[in-house]
């Protein structure tokens, strides 16, 4: 590692995750500011930071895919339609709402990716709480706690999984048969928590049904036709890349986006400049800079040098291993977007298998494509449930938090670091401490 380099990297990288803790400054404002510096300090040039970008190209696009797909149905009024017959099915019961939102969001998560999720889902939660008359930020959480807990389901489920997974040449089938049952775990938690995280709204009780308004669907045709490209593109999710010719999810969700704006634009029901203007900006940039600052902590090595850490603190002791890696990527992964920190600490781990003799060198190629030694599973296990869960922690833990704060900002209520701290922080230690007890039940004893 280059000193200096490494110094400044970890300085500019912790100081702007103080600013966004402590919020000094708007998330967005801060990691900009952050990535900027890099540059200007000559961590990283402006080359290699927009190469660091590229690098997650496919995050960003099928962000910018579903975010504008979502804003051309807006006319439609779909969503508020939706949220009251929501609220109708819940019996104006907060806690029939509160079960409702977990059993929508965990088998639309089990099959796409959770950011994916919450952007489709999200819409519908400012109208139900104003229906129910309580706050739709506790219930925006709720989606997002849901979101990241039931990406474990399946290895498509959360980014932070399909990449450890796709690492090791694990197949959707395999992971289901040997991990599955740690995202029933992980969902099955927050159930058990809702009473004690949502009070006010699980004890909420709406008596007159009948007065609650009654969206009416305006331009069906457009919606009908736009219903039939959102199949398309949630068919294509699932099979796209088992195609005889693969097709990403980024492309498919920009397929899907450059659809919805012909036929918004050519049905006369909005405009592309409006829906454009309106997509979540501040969530990409965001992200973007994200990616220069993990990229400055990559290409200074203050990464990489972890990874002889592994070996001394850890050795050859996998109970041990997959304990640790649990319980420090969960809380690495509270304080950094779990995708960025996953993609680093997975040659990490592979390294440090291959020095200590616990696999061999062939892991190490970018093409991996055998088995791994059953015996070393625990620790991959372990890195996928303790990115995915440490990101329940905290507001910059994982994607959908992100996306979640940013629709919560367009409806008026900024989700505070704070406030998202004091609902994730209890959630996040139990889920951790539950998992460990699976994983070491079904992996180490």
């Amino acid at each position: 590692m280059e000193t200096w380099s490494g110094i400044t990297a970890s300085v500019v990288f912790f100081g702007v995750l103080a600013l966004i803790a402590t919020e000094r400054l708007h998330l967005t404002i801060a990691a900009f500011l952050g990535a900027m510096l890099l540059i200007f300090l000559h961590v990283l040039t402006l080359d290699q930071a927009i190469a660091y970008i590229g690098k997650s190209h496919a995050t960003l696009a099928l962000f910018f895919g579903v975010m504008v797909m979502v804003r051309a149905f807006e006319p439609t009024k779909i969503f508020e339609y939706l949220a009251t017959q929501i609220v109708i099915m819940a019996r104006g019961e907060g806690k029939r709402l509160l079960l409702g939102i977990v059993a929508i969001t965990t088998p639309v998560c089990a099959m796409l990716p959770n950011a994916t999720t919450v952007m489709l889902l999200a819409p519908l939660i400012p109208p139900m709480a104003a229906e129910l008359n309580v706050n739709f930020v506790p219930l925006l959480i709720l989606m997002v706690f849901t979101a990241n807990s039931a990406g474990l389901l399946t290895i498509v489920g959360d980014p932070a999984t399909f990449i450890v997974g796709s690492s090791i040449n694990m197949s959707f089938l395999d992971y289901v048969m040997k991990l599955s049952l740690g995202g029933v775990i992980a969902v099955g938690t927050i159930v058990v928590m809702l009473p004690v995280l949502f009070p006010s709204t699980w004890n909420k009780k709406l008596a007159d049904l009948d007065h609650l308004p009654h969206p009416v669907i305006n331009h069906p045709r457009m919606l009908a036709l736009g219903g039939v490209i959102v199949a398309l593109v949630l068919g294509l999710f699932v099979v796209g890349e088992s195609l005889p010719v693969p097709i990403s999810p980024a492309a498919i969700a920009l397929l899907g986006a450059a659809l919805c704006l012909l036929l918004t634009h050519h049905s006369g029901i909005d405009t592309v400049q409006n829906i454009l203007r309106d997509v979540d900006w501040s969530t990409l940039v965001f992200f973007m800079s994200v990616f220069v600052l993990i990229g400055g902590l990559q290409e200074t090595g203050v990464i990489s040098s972890a990874s002889g850490l592994l070996g001394v603190v850890i050795g050859q002791n996998i109970a041990l291993g997959a304990m640790l890696l649990l319980f420090v990527t969960g809380i690495l992964s509270s304080l950094i977007p779990n995708i960025p920190l996953v993609v680093a600490m997975v040659p990490l781990l592979k390294e440090y298998l291959v020095n200590v003799n616990l696999a061999g060198p062939e892991l190490l190629s970018p093409d991996f494509a055998g088995q791994i030694p059953p015996e070393i599973l625990p620790l991959f296990a372990a890195m996928m449930f303790g990115a995915t869960l440490g990101g329940n922690g905290t507001l910059v833990g994982a994607s959908s938090n992100i996306v979640a704060a940013g629709i919560a900002e367009q409806h008026g209520k900024p989700i505070s670091f704070r406030l998202f701290l004091n609902y994730g922080l209890p959630l996040m230690a139990l889920q951790l401490m539950v998992i460990s007890v699976y994983v070491g039940i079904r992996f180490l004893l």
